[in-house]
């Protein structure tokens, strides 16, 4: 079943990211506030 997934705030001035790395695989179990992926931004 789908959820929506909300991306916390990453700073005033970011306001995108790329996925780079997933930690979960389709179908796995999730639990609340549990890390899905990984991402960069273009902010140093």
């Amino acid at each position: 079943m789908a959820s929506p997934v909300t991306l916390p705030q990453l700073g005033e001035t970011v306001v995108e990211g790329t996925i780079t790395k997933w930690l979960k695989q389709q179908g796995d179990k999730v639990e609340r506030d549990e890390p899905l992926f990984e991402i960069s931004t273009d902010k140093v």
